[in-house]
């Protein structure tokens, strides 16, 4: 049985997308740089989609067929806030212009999807006093599509804390269902940095924006400590000696947050991330900081000096700790335990954390994605039969 929608997946990674599609979608195409990423692609996909290179250097005969979706996750370290600020004219994020190069031939050659969604970083709100942001609005609107942008907390889905923007282009010859937007924003999916951004857009590129009207989702029904591996096989729990420099690292507010937990008499797991703080005399000193709240830290990609993220386990007066596992990142990304990861725990971690949390895509695609094709394809059915 033949999927009824169709889409290309660029900046693909392992495939995450594609997770959160599931099997009512097919892909026709897919794409990465890293050559790590496409072997773990490959490894739970298969190789016909997926290929290997650049995204500078694909024309459009390399894309087969004609996709109901788009999507592409391109770069954020220029336009993270931890980044160097380049923005879409560095190196990383930059590589959005040529990939929307190879949409504008697509479209040039009758083959215009219906969707484009990109997603990337907050920080692409600000990234230069919002122009960024403006920009790929801008890019959408030239090119006939009307778009509209959300942020999504993953932490509605899983117990991860990973807001994320997400750009939603429909071309403008198709038909939005009425209940799919709204005359403004929703506090939920449209914060104060986006209307802030919304407000800086060209006139004419405002009239062409959508205030997405996504359904809200269930209740998450677990928390961290439900996704924790007691055995984990990818790491090793630290020495009680490891551990007690983990806690002489902690400021004497979050000392409190473990004596807390060692008081609560229930086994309490939490996360820890090292950052560089400045202490009482201004010294920078790098400090542990821990949070019991039942929701993991953003996961990122150990790369850039960032830490990786700490599990840590109370129980009573005794505590554990060591790295989060490569399984535990997998789980917080809405992936199967299935999936296939690298074996190398920092090529997994960075896959993990450089990927889209799937259940994100699963919302999106069953509350917007789906009734807009629905709508369109039917419509396309009656003329064709007129």
């Amino acid at each position: 049985m033949n999927s009824p929608y169709t889409f290309y997946e660029f900046f693909a990674g392992g495939g995450m997308v594609r997770a959160g599609l599931g099997q009512g979608w097919r892909c026709l195409f897919a794409n990465d740089f890293d050559h790590r990423k496409c072997s773990t692609y490959k490894a739970n996909w298969g190789d016909a989609e997926i290929k290997h290179g650049d995204v500078r250097d694909l024309s459009v005969r390399d894309l087969p067929g004609s996709p109901d979706l788009v999507w592409a996750s391109f770069p954020c370290q220029d336009l993270s806030l931890a980044g160097g600020g380049a923005g879409l004219k560095g190196e990383r994020s930059g590589t959005f212009w040529p990939f929307w190069d190879l949409m504008k031939s697509l479209m040039a050659d009758g083959r215009a999807p219906t969707l484009i969604t990109l997603e990337n970083v907050c920080g692409t709100l600000t990234s230069h006093q919002g122009r960024d942001f403006a920009a790929i609005c801008e890019a959408f609107s030239k090119e006939g599509y009307k778009v509209g942008a959300v942020v999504i907390d993953a932490a509605y889905f899983v117990p991860q804390s990973r807001p994320r923007l997400f750009f939603i282009g429909i071309h403008g010859d198709a038909l939005i269902p009425e209940d799919l937007v709204s005359l403004g924003p929703a506090d939920m999916w449209h914060t104060r940095a986006l209307k802030t951004a919304y407000k800086k857009l060209d006139p004419v590129v405002r009239s062409n924006w959508l205030w997405w009207n996504i359904s809200t989702p269930a209740p998450r029904s677990k928390n961290f400590s439900d996704f924790v591996e007691e055995n984990p096989e990818s790491v090793k729990w630290h020495s009680a000696q490891e551990t007690k420099q983990l806690l002489a690292m902690m400021s004497e507010v979050n000392l409190e947050k473990v004596r807390e937990a060692k008081r609560t008499g229930r086994k309490m797991v939490g996360t820890i991330y090292k950052r560089t703080r400045r202490d009482e005399f201004g010294r920078k000193v790098q400090r542990a900081e821990v949070r019991f709240d039942g929701i993991a830290g953003c996961l990122r990609t150990p790369a850039g000096g960032s830490s990786r993220q700490l599990i840590i386990v109370v129980e009573g007066k005794k505590v554990r700790s060591r790295l989060i596992s490569t399984l535990e990142t997998a789980r917080l990304m809405g992936l199967e335990d299935s999936y296939i990861l690298p074996q190398n725990y920092n090529e997994a971690y960075h896959l993990t954390g450089d990927g889209v949390v799937a259940p994100v895509v699963s919302h999106l695609a069953s509350h917007v994605f789906r009734p807009l094709l629905i709508l369109n394809q039917k419509l396309k059915s009656e003329r064709a039969a007129a």
